[in-house]
């Protein structure tokens, strides 16, 4: 052999060695190039707690492959990487490991535990980067951020305090989400809901003046009466009409509270009458505000009753509920209990029961950075893939409530701001001054951080030297694509074209390619809980990166949700098997000196191979260019397996041997050369491991594969004409190996094949490569004619072209082999009896689920074929 390779594809013995050799050729490294066309993807950055999963396995294998392809179609492809520092999540891991020390971040004080945090963060946060390095993610490392990096730090400033400037950040008492867990302000779409089973209570609130029955509200939260300031009816309900303006007395509390009218009250709802909470509840909030309330805040910010709710203080909000529920009951002013499902929010990170809380939080005023973000997808310049998540964006984005980002942590970009503890100005700086502007008082530093995905709205442009202005950020910026979930459409798509536009006048990327999500064999979530997820490091150490790539594209069609088990590997890694046994047969033959630059096409089989290679070429870039992934791998699949490796080094065998015609054998290798170069070259962005090993294999190439050209083929190349013909001699083909496995023949016997026809192209195709049939399908004697009777005790394919007949008789015992289809037939009938008698019962049709009544179908249409098909094989037998 002249390039020798192990006899068997072992992927942890190489692709740790092949990574390394792309690292230290500084492969993977885009500077400023005014000369290249830029190519930019910023990662979507993972948390520094994280570890890989599924979704990351999928998201980064995307991403891989279009900056792969780009970098070799010539482009500047920068990938640029880095970290998220997670908030909540870090804080979150650091505080439990104080925990297991008997110790928390109070007794540490702020400044120790941010240095414990990044101390931390330095030990394990690049924990996920080495995981991504050994999927194979093609990354600029050398340009990796972090959200809390100076730069990054000093870009998030710059942002708030320019939009506070412009008076777009506003600080003031409103209704947040709040986790009592994590003690710290959650924005909504931080919050997951759940239907709940729970009840509904009907409380009375007695008349002031008892002169009648007062006035029954319905509520699921009774907790919270302990903070009604007043009881509301619509306006237009006119069974309540007479009470608007009365006063009615809050049970247990024994405090006065008026009956108002709002139109936000649903008449169809319990009675008709809602108690007012302004100060845990957002749309009693918003009534409150209508109505001059005061609103009264009832509960701590562990979500335990304050002072406010005497007599129930220091009782978590459980048991004031069941106290309270008690002593109503006991009143006799509870008229009935009803079972009520409802949807309930939950801490995102910690699925603790979310409590709207009123508080003084730190908000951004949305609308007006929104409706430039509105125009942008609605004009093209940003356009969604697939497109119906732009009808998701649209709806969230026209609907946009003001954002609260001010979080109740340590761990975190700190707000700029500062308050005078004497005239309770606000000071808002990069560098805040040591005194109040306005009277020289002592300023108080703002203690909350803002939330996490403020500093990443930024991230396309921070990351690139914003504010400054770079050359990294004028050649890279705006970036090409953004691959991302769909769960984060709102969190993090959204905000980065609003803050794009904002502060670069510019959106950050053309593209938004929208992956599904990574689901179990049966469709459901994979979580911890369930015990569901399939671990990609596992997967990696048992099948290899490049198979798991390949599976996750074969996989991914359309962007839809994946079902995923583990056997689903075995796919990838059997087509890299395939890949390293096709070029190690070759590499046999492949002389170490150089073959002719380009393929020949004076042969049949050649004219076909390169025609087929034109073709796809052609095909897999037009699939990437429209991110359909799952079509060129599928395309490439199925040109590299079954046209390449099945037909057309099959065809070749017999001219390549050593003693084959010289010309026609340096004709073949150099056309199967270059074709499966380019192969590997269309493979390389899925599959890169296995392929660079591969390419590099191959006598005459130099330099690596990563950093090689992707193949283009003049079109010039492509002979219809050809491939026409060799799918009619494939057909054919295919019809005799058919019948020799129908009727059991051995694979090495001979066979006598006759083929009716009276199409001039069909009888061309055989006089000129017939000879190619026989190879292939191991043909001995092959006649045919425009007028044929069937030979006795033959089989026969009928084809629209053809009749392809193979005589049996002397090749198998014919009475055991009609014996034994008598047997099949006999079985199969019985198997379509059972489905028609099913698929004839009515009730089976009314009860039965769509989907199976639709397999079942299925099934007998599959049966009825297969007792046709053993029914004309038995009579055959009989001539």
């Amino acid at each position: 052999m002249p390039t020798e390779l192990a006899k068997a594809y072992s992927p942890q013995e190489i692709e740790q060695n092949v990574y390394q050799s792309w690292m230290d050729a500084g492969a993977f490294s885009a500077p400023v190039d005014a000369g290249k066309t830029p190519y930019t993807i910023v990662i979507p950055p993972p948390n520094i707690t994280g570890r890989l999963h599924m979704g990351h396995a999928l998201n980064n294998t995307l991403q891989d492959i279009l900056i792969r392809w780009k970098r070799m179609a010539g482009e500047n492809a920068l990938w640029l990487p880095g970290t998220d520092h997670a908030g909540i999540a870090t804080q979150n891991v650091v505080e439990k490991e104080l925990a297991k020390e008997g110790t928390n971040r109070h007794d540490l004080g702020r400044q120790a535990f941010e240095k414990r945090v990044w101390d931390w963060k330095e030990e394990y946060g690049n924990a996920i980067i080495d995981q991504l390095k050994r999927l194979g993610a093609s990354c600029d490392w050398s340009r990796q951020r972090f959200t809390l990096d100076p730069g990054l730090s000093r870009a998030v400033k710059q942002v708030f305090v320019s939009l506070y400037q412009k008076g777009l950040i506003y600080r003031g008492n409103y209704i947040v989400n709040w986790c009592p867990r994590c003690q710290t302000a959650l924005s909504d779409i931080e919050v997951e809901y759940e239907d709940t089973a729970g009840k509904l209570w009907y409380v009375r609130y007695p008349a002031k003046d008892g002169s009648d029955q007062g006035i029954v509200v319905a509520t699921t939260r009774p907790e919270t009466m302990l903070g009604d300031v007043a009881v509301a009816v619509n306006p237009d309900d006119e069974r309540y009409s007479a009470l608007v303006g009365s006063t009615v007395i809050l049970p247990v509390m024994d405090r006065e509270i008026p009956v108002i009218a709002d139109s936000f009250v649903d008449r169809d709802f319990g009675t008709g009458a809602v108690k007012i909470t302004p100060a845990h509840d957002p749309n009693d909030f918003e009534a409150g505000r209508r109505n001059g309330l005061t609103p009264l805040n009832v509960m701590n910010t562990d979500a335990t009753i304050n002072e406010n709710g005497a007599p129930f203080t220091g009782q978590s909000r459980e048991e004031c509920r069941t106290h309270l529920v008690e002593k109503l009951q006991q009143m006799g002013l509870i008229d009935k209990v009803e079972d009520h499902s409802h949807s309930v929010g939950h801490c995102s990170r910690c699925h603790t029961v979310v409590e709207p809380y009123l508080s003084r939080q730190w908000f951004v005023k949305m609308k007006d950075l929104a409706a430039p973000g509105i125009d942008a997808v609605r004009d093209g310049r940003v356009e969604f893939i697939p497109r119906r998540w732009e009808k998701i964006y649209y709806d969230w984005m026209e609907n946009i409530r003001d954002w609260c980002i001010s979080r109740q942590l340590w761990w975190g970009h700190r707000i700029p701001a500062a308050t005078c503890g004497s005239c309770q100005e606000i000071a808002v700086a990069l560098d805040l001054p040591e005194k109040c502007p306005a009277c020289q008082g002592e300023l108080v530093p703002e203690e909350d951080v803002l939330d996490t995905w403020f500093s990443s709205a930024l991230w396309p442009f921070s990351t690139l030297g914003w504010p400054d202005e770079t050359e990294d950020l004028k050649h890279f910026y705006p970036t090409s694509t953004l691959v991302t979930d769909r769960g984060i459409i709102f969190f993090w798509v959204a905000r980065m074209i609003m803050g794009g536009l904002e502060f670069m006048g510019k959106e950050p990327f053309k593209h938004v390619y929208i992956h599904g999500t990574i689901l179990d064999k049966d469709g459901r979530k994979m979580s911890k809980s369930l015990g569901n997820g399939i671990d990609p490091l596992e997967v990696i150490d048992e099948f290899g990166a490049d198979a798991m790539r390949f599976s996750l594209m074969m996989l991914s069609a359309g962007g839809q949700d994946i079902k995923l088990s583990r056997d689903k590997f075995e796919m990838g890694r059997n087509f890299a098997n395939k890949l390293w046994n096709a070029t190690r047969f070759l590499l046999m033959y492949l002389p170490a000196e150089e073959l002719d630059p380009e393929p020949s096409t004076e042969a049949f089989e050649d004219r076909w191979i390169v025609s087929r290679y034109q073709a796809t070429v052609e095909k897999i870039t037009a699939a990437l260019e429209s991110f359909d992934f799952h079509g060129a791998v599928t395309g490439l699949y199925e040109f590299s397996w079954n046209e390449f490796c099945d037909w057309y080094v099959e065809f070749i065998k017999p001219r390549i041997r050593e003693d084959a015609e010289p010309t026609s054998r340096r004709a073949a290798l150099s056309t199967a050369r270059h074709v499966l170069s380019g192969i590997l070259e269309m493979l390389h962005p899925v599959m890169p491991f296995v392929t660079e090993e591969l390419w590099q294999a191959i006598p005459g190439h130099r330099g690596q594969l990563v950093t090689a050209a992707w193949p283009e083929c003049p079109k010039s190349l492509r002979n219809q004409e050809c491939e026409e013909q060799m799918a009619l001699l494939q057909k054919l083909t295919r019809s005799i190996r058919t019948i020799r496995s129908e009727m059991n023949v051995k694979p090495a016997q001979q066979v006598t094949v006759r083929i009716r026809t009276e199409q001039p192209a069909v009888t061309e195709v055989l006089d000129r490569y017939g000879n190619l049939l026989q190879a292939m399908a191991r043909v001995s004697d092959l006649e045919h004619a425009s007028e044929m009777s069937a030979p006795p005790q033959s089989a026969s394919e009928v084809h629209a072209e053809a009749v392809v007949y193979v005589p049996l008789a002397g090749l198998i015992d014919v009475g055991k082999e009609r014996e034994r289809l008598q047997r099949d037939l006999a079985k199969q009938r019985k198997d379509l009896s059972s489905i028609e008698k099913k698929l004839g019962n009515a009730r089976f049709l009314q009860n039965a689920p769509a989907d199976i009544v639709a397999k079942e179908r299925a099934k007998l249409e599959k049966l009825s074929a297969i007792c046709s098909r053993l029914e004309r094989l038995a009579t055959s037998l009989d001539g």
